[in-house]
């Protein structure tokens, strides 16, 4: 079987760690390598030593103004794990911030005109999406958890469009046959979710008044299928 790893990009330890048990649970692998990339660059051997790579969420933003060091790092980081996957050396699929990393590196515009709060949302697979072995299962629509403030304008020019609401234009897009972005969370339970909040309570995500009426929502939430979008990519690539 091919080796999969979880790339961290969440300064947040704790945050970071739960959502490593979220990806292996969505996978369904019984191991999935870690690699923190603000702990260290990504070296040239743990690059090529995996042929599948899920990246999680962070705060950071591609069109942040000012940036620090490490955070351009990160960016570059993932951007060779992006060049891996469309050279298809590798499969990669990339949540929330890295889909604001791929767009920018395939030559996309960002903007922070439709942000989503935090909550679950339902968004529409494409026609495209059809014949997609990851997406067209679960067309014609399912329900996803999102909470970010930037997003694509558009889907890159060799991207083929997968997911839409209306609230978000680009909320999945495939690249070549093995890089996926989506700017949803694929991995997180409600309880996962919901958890995670406490983390981002003073990060602009919700208002931290709501926290409470916030949470209830997130729980009570039914059907989220995330989970069966990455259990279909480690089918299909691992």
């Amino acid at each position: 079987m091919a080796s999969l790893l979880y790339v961290c990009v969440r300064p947040e330890r704790g945050a970071a760690e739960a959502e490593h048990v979220s990806f292996q649970r969505g996978l369904a692998v019984q191991n999935l390598d870690q690699f923190d990339l603000l702990a260290g660059p990504l070296t040239d051997e743990v690059l090529t030593r995996h042929d599948g790579f899920v990246i999680g969420g962070s705060p950071f933003n591609v069109t942040d103004a000012v940036k620090s060091p490490l955070q351009q790092r990160v960016e570059t980081d993932l951007e060779r794990i992006a060049a891996r996957a469309l050279d298809s050396h590798a499969a990669a699929f990339f949540t929330c911030f890295g889909i604001g990393v791929v767009t920018r590196m395939l030559g996309g515009t960002l903007t922070l005109a439709h942000p989503e709060a935090t909550r679950a949302t339902q968004i529409r697979t494409t026609d495209a999406a059809a014949t997609d072995p990851v997406f067209g299962p679960s067309a014609p629509a399912l329900s996803v958890f999102t909470a970010h403030k930037e997003s694509a304008v558009a889907a890159p020019a060799d991207a083929v469009l997968l997911a839409t609401n209306d609230d978000c234009p680009v909320q999945a897009y495939r690249v070549g046959t093995g890089l996926y972005a989506t700017q949803f969370h694929p991995e997180p339970s409600p309880r996962d979710f919901a958890d995670r909040m406490t983390f981002y309570r003073g990060n602009g995500y919700f208002d931290p008044e709501a926290f409470d009426a916030v949470e209830a929502e997130i729980l009570a939430a039914q059907g989220v299928g995330g989970e069966d979008l990455l259990r279909r990519f480690a089918e299909n690539f691992a």
